[in-house]
Formats: C-alpha cells, structure tokens, sequence
C-alpha cells in the first residue's frame, strides 16, 4: 500500500479498497472527533496539516504523530526505536494516543517505523514548531512563580548528522531563560544565514517588555531597530565582527567604573569569578548603535584546579534599557542565563545522541528536533533538571510518557 500509515499484524495484509474504505468509514467518527482532545497536545498536533495521502489512512490525524512525541518522551532516539517502542505499548496506552483499532482483533494497531518516518519526513516543520510553540508558551505562563519579565535566550544548531558538511539542518531558536521552554524554532540556509533568520523567529512571539539576549553573531543594527520597535530589551554580545563598536566599548574608562556586581562559581574542576561593570552611555560616551544606552563589561578569572593556573576573559555588551530599568544584576544573571540555550542543545546532542543520526530525509531531522524541544521543555516544566534520569523512568512505564503529555 501506497500510505503514510501503515499497520501491522494482520491489518497489514488488508489490501483491497473495499476493505480500506470500510475501515476507513468504522474510523471516521474519531478522526472527526479532533474538537474532543480540546486544547490537550493531541489537540494542538490536530492544527498541524495531515501529510499523509488519504488512500489506505488507518488511523485517525494526529495519532501517528502523538505516538512519536510519547516514544521521545520515553527516551526513543530514531524512528526504527520509535517504532519498535510502539509496538510494545498496551491497548490502553494506543488508545490514549488515538490510535485506531484491529478491525478484525478490535485491538489497537501501532504505527510502525516506516509509517512514523515518512510522516516526519513530510510534515509541515513551520506549522508543527508554530503549534507547539504556542502551546509550551501558555504552559510556560500558567507555571506557579512565572517571572513578571521574560528573557529570551536565541542561537543556532547544526544537526551534524543531517547531511555531508555544508548540506546539513541548521536550526535557529528562542528559549525562554527562565523555565528552559522551548518558545520558537526555524531552519536556516546555513550558519551566515542565520542572520537573517533572527526576525522571522521572534516574529510570532508577544516581545513587549521581554528581553532578548543573543551572541556577537546577531549584534546587528536591524535587530536592534526591529527589537526596539516591538518595544523589546535586547542584550548582545560585542565582538570583533563590530570593529568599530568593539573598539568605542574597549577605549571606554573602565578603569574608573566600579564594580557593581560579582558572582563566583565552582564546578568541572574551575573555580570562577565574574565581575561586572555598566556604564550609561550619553554624551561623549555615546555608542554608535541603535538604542544602546549601557555598556557592559565582564572580566572572568578562572582556576584552573587540576594545574593551579589563573586565566583571563573579557566580555563586552551592549543594551537599550537603561539603569533603572535593568541593574547590575540583572544584567549579569541575563548574560549569564543566556547559556541556557546551550543547555538545551548539550541535552540533545549526550541525551537523545542528536548529531549521531543519520535521518536525512525531507523535514525528519528538523521534526525529531522539534519533538526533543517540546519533550525537554515539558520535563523542565514538570521541575526535573535531570533530563537523562527523567527518560529513563518514563521508558520503563509508557504510562508515564503519556502523563508527561497530559494525554491521561
């Protein structure tokens, strides 16, 4: 059969189109029923467009695609894994994923691995990350002890194992600082396009009265501008892509600006201390970029346990909100939590083994990664740090996976 949707068992030898068109017909009360999942995952899955051919469908949309979502939930790393996981789960475990039944058995049919990756392989990746996106957003804000300001962390990953070097997905993304939620994701060209992939990104997102901290990469005076007229805070990073800006921030009498704040940190064999500066630039302090009205300076002593040594780094940023509408400290938990993002991509890169897959085809590798986000940002949301422990519960009981979905 031609389909997206496959079956097994004896449904799989189900070939003659009267037969698929009577199946068709006993699943078209459920398939209809997508308004029932309300505004659960499987209703927000229900928005993004059904790929498959209708020719041979088996099971009710989004079923096949909630399967996948509750396999990365339990740790499932490839479609061959997501399938074979499938196939394990009890009746009850399908049947809250909406899947359709046996019409012989009247028991419930997993998809299988093919059927599961030429799903991802087609499905809309715009809508899919649009759908979740705004999902974890209102998860994210119904969260107990939600912070009044949202702080946005943006940066890129490749999928090394996507493609040959210069023909591998680069993704682009917007973490939410505090609660680690994936909020936005899009694909660029490569990585000198992420540039302007920034925009397009954040576009969807409410940005009045949020900040956005991003890398020397996105120092872009358009940003700023665009930032500014969405009535967003922005804190760069200032390297030597800006030689003219990086300079005017270097000449700065930094050595006449106290120290307004201090954080020291040990772990991995390093015992750190950074200090912070800000100064408001007016006057003949000036910067030329757009709504800059603070500079920032961070200098980080590192010891280096394991041979004694002390080294030195000098960070340089910039921002447009001002003294009283961001302080020292502020400024240095937002820099500083900007790592967050790197988090997130260290997760799926040791956890899920990211860039060791070899799933290449169409949208595949960007859907898996979507899929990975929403799993991480509903376990962080849950309050669990520890992702890999996390996955490994939720693989031993398929129930849980599904809990984590709020598919129960």
């Amino acid at each position: 059969m031609s389909s997206l949707d496959g079956h097994n068992g004896r449904a799989a030898l189900v070939a003659s189109s009267s037969l698929i068109g009577g199946l068709a017909a006993r699943l078209q009360g459920v398939s209809g029923e997508a308004h029932r999942w309300g505004s659960g995952l499987l209703g927000v899955l229900a928005q993004v467009p059904d790929p498959r051919d209708p020719r041979g469908v088996i099971h009710p949309w989004p079923s096949p695609l909630a399967v996948a979502v509750a396999a990365v939930a339990a740790g499932q790393m490839s479609t061959a894994a997501i399938g074979e996981w499938a196939a394990d789960l009890p009746d009850a475990v399908l049947g809250s994923l909406g899947a359709a039944r046996d019409p012989w058995t009247g028991t419930r049919v997993a998809p299988d691995a093919t059927t599961i990756g030429r799903l991802l392989s087609r499905v809309d990746a715009d809508a899919l990350d649009t759908a979740v996106g705004r999902w974890l957003i209102n998860r994210a804000t119904a969260v107990p002890g939600a912070v009044a300001r949202r702080v946005i962390a943006v940066d890129g990953k490749t999928l090394r194992g996507s493609g040959r070097p210069g023909d591998q997905v680069h993704l682009l993304a917007a973490v939410d600082q505090h609660t680690g939620v994936v909020l936005a994701q899009t694909d660029v060209d490569g990585k000198t396009n992420e540039i302007t992939r920034f925009q397009p990104l954040l576009a969807g997102l409410d940005l009045a009265g949020a900040v956005v901290t991003a890398d020397a990469l996105h120092t872009q005076r358009e940003h700023a501008r665009w930032l500014a007229e969405n009535k967003a805070g922005y804190v760069f990073t200032v390297k030597k892509n800006q030689p003219h800006l990086y300079r005017q921030l270097k000449a700065l009498p930094w050595a006449k600006i106290p120290v307004l704040d201090t954080t020291r940190g040990r772990g991995h064999g390093r015992h750190d201390i950074r200090r912070l500066q800000t100064v408001t630039c007016t006057g003949p302090l000036a910067l030329d970029f757009p709504h800059a009205v603070q500079a920032i300076r961070i200098r980080r002593r590192r010891l280096h346990t394991a041979t004694g040594r002390w080294s030195t780094v000098t960070v340089y940023a910039i921002t447009n909100l001002t003294a009283t509408q961001a302080s020292p400290t502020d400024l240095a938990d937002w820099l500083r939590g900007h790592w967050t993002i790197e988090v997130l991509h260290h997760i799926r890169d040791t956890t899920y083994r990211e860039d060791a897959s070899r799933v290449r085809t169409g949208n595949a590798p960007r859907a898996l990664a979507t899929l990975r986000n929403t799993v991480i940002s509903l376990l962080r949301l849950s309050g669990l740090t520890t992702i890999a422990k996390a996955l490994r519960r939720n693989s031993r009981n398929p129930h849980r996976a599904i809990q984590l979905l709020g598919l129960t």
